[in-house]
């Protein structure tokens, strides 16, 4: 059976951290995506073409999926290259895993065009290069679902990689991005070094109880455990309206959330639909009011991460 010489893959959102779970949760959104399109050349190296508005790196070695994709090609012994366009469908800087997105997108797509020799495991390993590029940090809290789909735990990074994929309930997740930039370098240069035990006894607490309440199916406890002592307190300068539009979406019913990632995006988890879309509005009424541009995304978590959508 012979092989596809171009796929074009959808790669999701995602949410970084969960709350208390920094650098160690994320979970998958429907929408938005990316849309990486790779096609097979036979001559070694990277043609890379941003089919978008954001002015991104098209150097392999400065864009995130050019340097996901130098990672994959040199685990592979032939002598191949790939074409990539990439259509951003996630705003850079955005908080809901754009730079992830791009990464993981193209690696998944070049194991299609490879027969899928590559486990998600190792797709993740490779794709944290990209994050690299982004922020300075193999991280995987946003590789992890975006590879992965559904609600993922990083148990570990260094020596060996351990990215658990565990099942997430039929919860629905609301997400207002307030039309300005967080880079993720600069919301790290704010995290404390140091933290007391008793707030990290807390978080450490938390991050179980999230985990409890998702494969549980228990939203109380899940409501509960959505609360950052540590990550969020400190980057919450960081982004105007925080704390109103988190009051707000809570009125409105959801279960908790807070920031995306590094921000400037909101999150929140909701039971159901009809309350997504009531915290959605809730949270857009602030920046309305501040007059800060936004976008709203309502949609389910998703259980499926970046997908091909199209074989040529």
């Amino acid at each position: 059976m012979s092989l596809p010489s171009s796929v074009t893959v959808h790669a999701p959102a995602t949410i970084a951290n969960v709350g208390c779970g920094f650098d160690v949760l994320g979970i998958c959104l429907t929408a938005p995506y990316d849309t990486v399109r790779l096609t097979r050349r036979d001559q070694p190296g990277l043609v890379i073409r941003h089919l978008d508005n954001y002015d991104l790196p098209t150097d392999p070695y400065r864009n995130v999926a050019g340097a996901a994709l130098l990672a994959l090609l040199r685990e592979v012994p032939e002598p191949i290259g790939f074409e990539v366009e990439i259509t951003k469908g996630i705003r850079p800087g955005s908080g809901i895993g754009s730079s992830a997105a791009s990464a993981a997108g193209a690696v998944v797509a070049a194991n299609a065009l490879l027969g899928n020799r590559f486990d998600n495991k190792k797709l993740v390993d490779l794709a944290m290069y990209g994050e690299a590029v982004a922020s300075g940090v193999r991280h995987a809290d946003n590789i992890a679902p975006a590879v992965c789909g559904g609600f993922t735990l990083v148990r570990a990074v260094q020596p060996v990689l351990d990215v658990v994929a565990l099942p997430a309930p039929p919860l629905w997740v609301a997400v207002v991005h307030p039309q300005f930039e967080v880079k993720t370098r600069e919301a790290r240069a704010v995290l404390p070094t140091q933290v007391p035990l008793s707030l990290a006894v807390r978080q450490w607490a938390n991050v179980g109880g999230l985990v409890a309440g998702f494969l549980t199916h228990d939203s109380e406890l899940i409501s509960r455990a959505l609360e950052d002592y540590i990550v969020e307190p400190a980057r919450a300068a960081l982004i105007p309206g925080l704390a109103d539009a988190k009051q707000r979406a809570l009125a409105a019913g959801a279960l908790g959330g807070g920031i995306s990632g590094s921000g400037p995006s909101i999150f929140m988890l909701n039971q159901n639909e009809a309350t997504a879309h009531a915290a959605a509005e809730a949270m857009g009424r602030v920046y309305q009011k501040m007059g800060i541009e936004f976008h709203l995304h309502v949609g389910p978590i998703a259980s499926e991460g970046a997908r091909v959508v199209s074989v040529n």
